[in-house]
């Protein structure tokens, strides 16, 4: 998964920040400078100068660190006004001269256009200030201060000082925005990140500055995080004040059409698009079976995948992610796939302990930052845990093949790698969430459809089954997501539709189902790629004369990578030079 990304997500304030580019090798292509000759773009420069004061902590994560520490005004009045820019940005946008813009330029409109409104989505339609935890936690996330080594530990200690004390007073905000009782899965969730917070400002955030050799900075900084701690403790103590509810978070089913059509530009009708997810399930599950056949003959697909799942690293996650790093890259360069544009790579490394929330992660700053490294990290399993336990923790070989191709080679990593170069400065900030893990779940099928690990362009068998099996997980969040937002089904039944239709255990069946309640976008994996599919078939069709097969393959991947991140029917209409921009799957 990609860690805070510049995403249009539901589950974020309005963008999940801090991965929107990679470290910079020429100045000219990666500039951020806004040309203001003309009406297009001094719109755009006084659009990002409002926009990064409503939401200083996206511009942040971008590399303005003249925001560091300040936080959003949650406030009535604060909220009200990041409404309002928004509107007024989208009907400015719109008002503009058609005759003065270029071609390019009209794309751009339409596309911040679409950013603003589906933020909007999620700020008035969703109602998230007022009903989801999680539009508050990913935003307070002081990460940017701790890893990304931007400037020296102790003006990131003095920002991350100005942060803390900021706090207090976001938890006021939040605790007068925040409806209560919350949803079982919401309530979880709040608890754990705003607890979560109070620990970690103490411990791992404190840890991390603990070489800082500034006594007079050092007791600044503890009496700003006992005040931080403390608000964070009774922020999540105010939203445990009345028992959690076991339904109230389903968006209902207009809402939840209107989000995918608001955020994504998918219009297609429920019905039709259930059964766009069911089938894709079912020729994944079949891929499985006869993979299996294979791999491991006469066992039942549980077996098999626990095969797999067996084959662990000799040397560890870490260093056998390094060495898948190199092979996945030089693959793409033999088989003429896709460009790798400049020289940068990604670090891999063991994540710090202040962030193992998630098994593996990619951490890119922002574009305005240079000089500045990707890593790509991986957790070790808690040593809290059983030996049974911890063993499990660590992912199969193949399983972690498809966790290094996702975030690097051609995921994540090399995504950015091209919308960093995007000619658009739209293209380079804002990347949506359909695009993104679409374009990096899309990856994984395309990396196997072209034979990695395999003889004569067909993947190995193993290979293949641990790709599956990710595409089988993603296939049930996509179903999971409808289910509970726009069917009547409950966290329970989504928990066994993981595990009996998807073959997932009782962890991860638990965990998943209930980041479906607060995060409904996350049907944007299968979403994404199955649309991403549909146009380089189609793309690649027309190029050869109704042919299919891999040939164009690079040029198609090197020109949608070249939008940036808009929403996929957007590039779809450019691509195809259609009239409308429409999801066809």
């Amino acid at each position: 998964m990609m860690k805070k990304f510049t995403l249009i997500l539901a589950v974020s304030t309005i963008a999940f920040t801090g991965v929107t580019a990679c470290k910079k090798v020429d100045n000219v292509e990666n500039s951020m400078t806004v040309d203001t000759s003309n009406i297009w773009g001094k719109y755009v420069d006084g659009f990002l100068t409002g926009y990064f004061k409503v939401n200083p902590t996206f511009a942040v994560n971008q590399g303005k660190h003249e925001f560091d520490g300040q936080l959003p005004n949650w406030s009535p009045e604060g909220l009200k006004a990041q409404i309002d820019f928004r509107k007024k940005a989208i009907s400015d946008a719109k008002a503009l001269d058609d005759s003065k813009l270029t071609d390019e330029q009209k794309f751009e409109r339409d596309y911040l256009i679409s950013v603003m409104d589906a933020e909007l989505f999620w700020m008035e339609e969703a109602d998230q200030p007022h009903n989801n935890p999680a539009f508050y936690i990913n935003t307070l996330d002081p990460d940017v201060y701790i890893s990304r080594e931007y400037a020296n530990k102790e003006t990131r200690m003095k920002a991350f000082i100005k942060y803390l004390d900021n706090i207090p007073a976001a938890a006021e905000q939040i605790k007068g925005n925040l409806k209560l009782p919350l949803p079982a899965t919401f309530l979880k969730l709040g608890v754990a990140g705003f607890d979560g917070f109070a620990a970690y400002y103490g411990g791992d955030a404190k840890a991390a500055f603990a070489d800082v050799k500034n006594d007079e900075l050092q007791k600044i900084f503890d009496a700003s995080v006992a005040k931080a701690s403390a608000a964070m403790t009774s922020l999540s103590l105010h939203i445990q004040s009345k028992p959690a509810t076991a339904d109230g978070y389903a968006l209902g089913g207009q809402k939840f059409s209107n989000m995918l059509l608001r955020t994504e530009g998918v219009g297609i009708p429920l019905d039709e698009l259930e059964a766009v997810g069911r089938a894709d399930l079912k020729r994944n599950q079949d891929a499985l079976k006869a993979a299996c056949a294979k791999f491991a003959p006469l066992a039942s697909l549980a077996d098999c995948m626990a095969k797999m799942a067996a084959n662990k690293p000799e040397k560890g996650p870490v260093q056998e992610a390094r060495d898948q790093l190199p092979p996945l890259r030089e693959f793409l360069i033999k088989n003429d796939l896709v460009t790798i544009p400049g020289t940068e790579q990604a670090l891999v490394e063991e994540s710090p302990p202040y962030n193992r929330q998630n098994s593996a992660y990619i951490i890119i700053p922002g574009p305005y930052e240079t000089g500045l490294p990707s890593t790509y990290y991986i957790s070790p399993p808690d040593p809290s845990w059983d030996a049974e336990t911890r063993a499990a923790f660590i992912p199969g070989k193949k399983d972690l093949l498809g966790t290094s191709v996702h975030e690097i080679w051609p995921g994540h990593f090399l995504q950015f790698l091209h919308s960093n170069r995007s000619k658009s400065i739209i293209g380079k900030l804002f990347v949506g969430y359909a695009f993104a893990e679409g374009w990096a779940h899309y990856g994984e099928e395309m990396m196997v459809e072209a034979g990695l690990n395999g003889e004569n362009g067909v993947a190995d068998p193993e290979t293949h089954v641990g790709q599956l099996t990710n595409a089988l997980l993603r296939n049930c969040r996509y179903l999971s997501a409808i289910g509970l937002h726009a069917r009547g089904l409950s966290v329970t039944q989504s928990q066994e539709l993981f595990k009996n239709e998807c073959y997932q255990d009782a962890g991860t069946a638990m965990q998943q189902a209930a980041r479906g309640t607060y995060d409904p976008a996350y049907l944007n994996y299968t979403l994404g790629k199955l649309m991403i599919r549909k146009l380089r078939a189609d793309w690649t069709a027309k190029q050869n004369g109704g042919a299919q097969g891999q040939k164009n393959w690079k040029a198609f991947h090197d020109e949608f990578l070249s939008y940036g991140g808009p929403p996929i029917p957007m590039v779809r209409k450019a691509m195809m030079k259609e009239e409308s921009a429409k999801a066809v799957f």
